[in-house]
């Protein structure tokens, strides 16, 4: 009873401070410890261990915590620059390929932007016809935009039926903005054609003529009036079939008449629109009236 009771107190002096000390336990333990520190610091074992257990259960461990949302933040940022550095390749891929305005419009996605250098917007510019070029923009006020120095940028956006023509100084102003619908671009496939007869068009009612009256008249008109009447016969000369009739417009806009050309084509009729000068118009109808 004594001994087992011995054991339960404190030891009372220090040989039994040190025989408690030095017990084989104690030793088995502080050397063991030591160890695993030594190691620790050698190989690093804790680390990797606590780092490959992380990683194991990082795919279901909830991710919260300002941690992970730096990271999601640093994986949506580089995922935005990626995006905005394939657009913008894209956009400059597509401003090269382009050889005119109507195909550059047509790759060009609603909102869609393209950075155009000066030289570039030339030569599309130069590539269309004299009567399309004025519908672009005025030759003249052009010159003063490419070559006065009022011009640092160019920019194009792309919209549905068309696109948007920025002119930017260095300051970021916008000196000019042009908008161009297919029909100015003369986008192939875009030509002003309606199914069906001059008939069914309201504007031609009571000014229709057949075809070989229209053109005697035209051949009746002055060489430089006949020249002017019609700026462009692109759409007219793109076009398949017998010409059949001629209808003028009751109006004019902008100093200018339509003209419908009905053609003829394997039974099928379509009428092709185009845009004349109002005072040779005049003219010509006044001659194929009998009065000119």
């Amino acid at each position: 009873m004594n001994i087992g009771s011995q054991n339960w107190h404190g030891p009372g002096t220090l040989v039994e401070w040190l025989t408690r000390i030095c017990s084989v336990l104690n030793l088995v333990i502080l050397s063991v410890t030591c160890i695993m520190v030594v190691a620790e610091f050698r190989f690093d074992w804790c680390e990797r261990l606590v780092g490959n257990y992380l990683s194991f259960t990082n795919d279901v461990r909830p991710e919260n915590g300002a941690i992970w949302e730096a990271g999601r933040h640093m994986v949506s940022a580089l995922q935005s620059l990626d995006q905005m550095a394939l657009a913008r390749e894209s956009a400059g891929r597509t401003v090269r390929t382009a050889d005119s305005f109507a195909d550059l419009s047509a790759k060009l996605g609603p909102g869609e932007w393209a950075n155009l250098d000066k030289e570039r917007f030339r030569a599309l510019y130069l590539s269309l016809s004299p009567y399309r070029r004025r519908r672009v923009v005025d030759p003249v006020r052009l010159v003063w935009l490419l070559n006065s120095g009022s011009t640092d940028r160019i920019f194009c956006e792309g919209r549905r039926g068309g696109m948007k023509i920025f002119f930017v100084d260095s300051q970021n102003r916008v000196v000019q903005q042009v908008d161009l619908d297919v029909q100015t671009l003369g986008k192939k496939g875009s030509r002003p054609v309606i199914p069906g007869t001059l008939d069914t068009a309201p504007k031609f009612f009571g000014r229709i003529y057949p075809a070989s009256l229209f053109f005697t008249a035209v051949s009746k008109l002055p060489k430089e009036m006949s020249a002017d009447l019609i700026l462009d016969t692109e759409d007219l000369l793109s076009e398949k079939g017998i010409l059949e009739r001629v209808g003028v417009g009751n109006s004019a806009q902008d100093g200018f008449i339509c003209l419908g050309f009905e053609f003829r084509h394997l039974g099928e009729f379509r009428v092709v629109e185009v845009k004349a000068r109002e005072w040779a118009i005049w003219q010509l109808t006044l001659v194929m009236k009998g009065e000119g």
